[in-house]
């Protein structure tokens, strides 16, 4: 015999609904305990943003974004940036028990790369990276990260050039990996349960298949 809640509901039917909130409740927006409660911190804004990453995404993002996809993407990015804390405390995965600490700010030694990326411009081409044609940018980009190695794209924390990470970023995203499956998978985000076993809407499109010059080569 189940126990009666108060409104007509038993107890199973009550903790059905309980567990449907707290699934939602999980995906709500300043629920992941990775970022720092409001006031915690000052907010911190990077040295990133600009023409040159602007003409970077431009280069090395898939054309088949077009330029709203593109804009997003970098704009994406620079939010990931300005919200990074450095060295901040991992959370706890399984299998270690030791306390482990996110490396240090990247942003820096990627600014570094845009202004590398410039004076590379003026030198070879007597111009800015911004004011280059495509492929022109392409052959910098490529100059800039032949020392950088890997048969496949490294997390962003792990890229050795803000190309390889800019474009690390965007394919580790949501929007990434709708396109490549050519549906709403919609990943690291939560579905009530009602639509877990619903398939997945598609979208048009199947692959982000574009420009996006090999590091290294």
């Amino acid at each position: 015999m189940s126990r009666n809640i108060p409104g007509g509901a038993n107890r199973r039917d009550f903790l059905k609904s309980a567990s449907v909130l707290v699934a939602a409740a999980a995906c709500a927006p300043g629920t992941d305990r990775a970022k720092p409660e409001a006031g915690t911190r000052p907010a911190r804004v990077s040295s990133i943003r600009g023409p040159q990453l602007t003409a970077l995404g431009e280069t090395v993002l898939p054309t088949t974004l077009g330029a709203p996809g593109v804009r997003a993407a970098i704009d994406a990015f620079v939010a990931w940036c300005d919200g990074y804390e450095p060295v901040a405390e991992e959370m706890h995965g399984y299998g270690y028990a030791d306390v482990r600490y996110l490396p240090s700010d990247p942003v820096p030694a990627w600014s570094a790369q845009l202004e590398g990326l410039e004076v590379l411009a003026q030198r070879v081409h007597h111009g800015s990276f911004a004011t280059l044609t495509i492929k022109d940018r392409q052959t910098l980009v490529a100059m800039a990260t032949r020392g950088v190695r890997g048969d496949r794209l490294p997390s962003p924390l792990a890229a050795g050039h803000v190309a390889v990470a800019l474009m690390a970023h965007w394919a580790s995203s949501p929007d990434a990996w709708d396109r490549a499956f050519g549906a709403k998978v919609s990943p690291t985000t939560c579905r009530m349960l009602n639509d877990a076993t619903r398939k997945p809407l598609p979208i048009a499109g199947s692959t982000a298949v574009g420009r996006t010059p090999q590091a290294g080569t």
